[in-house]
């Protein structure tokens, strides 16, 4: 048995979890927050036997792509009213997923 644990951002959660339950397989879906840009994500915890892992990370990899997003960098004293200059936007990459498989000794449903 696997546990993997998928971190995947808001916007890709309903079509990991939909693709998932076509395939008949649970997830449990926790909310968590980014570090970087702060935005929400979901932390899914996916039990499978070792078979079905190629198969999950499939599922995510397809539904979770990079995609580029403008941010506006904050920069100099934020306390003053007037900064010392505006900054541009700049392209970054969001999105993707991050996912660790881990061995389960033991697992119970009761």
């Amino acid at each position: 048995m696997k546990l993997i644990i998928a971190v995947v951002q808001d916007q890709d959660v309903p079509v990991v979890l939909d693709k998932l339950m076509d395939e008949k397989i649970r997830a449990t879906k926790l909310a968590s927050t980014g570090g970087f840009l702060k935005q929400g994500n979901t932390t899914l915890l996916i039990g499978v036997s070792e078979n079905m892992v190629d198969i999950v990370i499939d599922i995510i990899r397809k539904a979770c792509y990079s995609k580029e997003q403008m941010i506006t960098p904050v920069v100099g004293d934020l306390s003053r009213s007037v900064p010392d200059f505006i900054p541009q936007p700049v392209p970054i990459k969001i999105g993707g997923a991050t996912i660790f498989v881990v061995d389960v000794d033991r697992f119970e449903k009761v």
